[in-house]
């Protein structure tokens, strides 16, 4: 196989890999492809990668999307806004305490899905019931976390740009841990570390790697350490610069000096 096509099926989503089928098809051409719900319309992020091997069960592009298609999809989402609203007022009818954020029709309109977000388990067999006789088509209901609905609504980090999750991280997000912050010695306050979605933010894993290798056989903060001045207690510390300051029992504080290499203090002034 030698013509693999990557496509994604909404804006920063996911990317799913399919067989060209051998058709001429460049990047930002909208496809029609074959998908375990359905018949879905999907654009394409990378065309004709170059793959020797054979991807056992890999689905194929059916073809490149006709001006037919491409109406039938703005119907298509329009009705899903529409039943989005339904599917509001009927979650709200039956107390369900769900938040419902997106629904969107398979291409065919044989799967009408809504994404929604909750604390815990919800019982929404009644709501589906309800969803189908309004729309006579199969209905899903799928529980996202709090942080595919952050990518999903997206909105402005600290940083005063566009939330990651939303503009580029378009597969799976790696987990972050609050060790990271910890390297990184960053105030543990979660109005600092915390992004919208109310967890860490993702982008303390970027630096997290370069944090582990600076931090690498320096002391932590408040650990009894020696000086040439004598032993006395680290009150602070720059990773990056990997330098940290002790307190003596005099009062006299000492900066320690760990002697960057000259390829670090490279990466450092970059």
């Amino acid at each position: 196989m030698n013509n693999v096509i990557g496509v994604t099926f909404k804006k920063n989503g996911k990317i799913y890999f399919f067989d060209g089928n051998d058709l001429l098809i460049n990047d930002g051409d909208n496809v029609i492809v074959e998908t375990e719900r359905g018949l879905q319309l999907g654009f394409v992020i990378m065309a004709n990668i170059i793959n020797k091997e054979v991807i056992p069960d890999m689905k194929k592009i059916i073809r490149v999307a006709t001006k037919e298609d491409l109406e039938v999809f703005e119907k298509n989402f329009k009705d899903a806004s529409m039943a989005l609203i339904d599917a509001k007022n009927i979650s709200k009818d039956l107390d369900l305490g769900m938040n419902i954020i997106d629904a969107t029709y398979t291409l065919d309109r044989s799967q009408l899905i809504f994404y929604f977000v909750a604390d815990g388990r919800v019982d929404f067999r009644e709501m589906a019931k309800e969803l189908a006789r309004i729309y006579k088509t199969r209905i899903e209901l799928r529980q996202i976390g709090i942080r595919d609905k952050a990518k999903e609504v997206s909105g402005i980090g600290q940083c005063g740009r566009q939330l990651c999750c939303s503009c580029f991280l378009k597969n799976s997000m790696d987990s972050v841990s609050i060790n990271m912050a910890k390297n990184q010695n960053l105030s543990l306050n979660p109005s600092k570390i915390n992004g919208q979605c109310g967890r860490l933010l993702c982008c303390l894993n970027y630096e997290d790697s370069v944090y582990e290798e600076y931090r690498e056989g320096m002391p932590n903060i408040g650990d009894e350490v020696s000086t040439p001045n004598g032993e006395g207690k680290v009150v602070s510390m720059d990773i990056l610069k990997r330098t940290y300051t002790v307190l003596l029992p005099e009062g006299e504080r000492v900066e320690i000096n760990l002697n960057i290499k000259s390829d670090n203090n490279e990466k450092c002034s970059e």
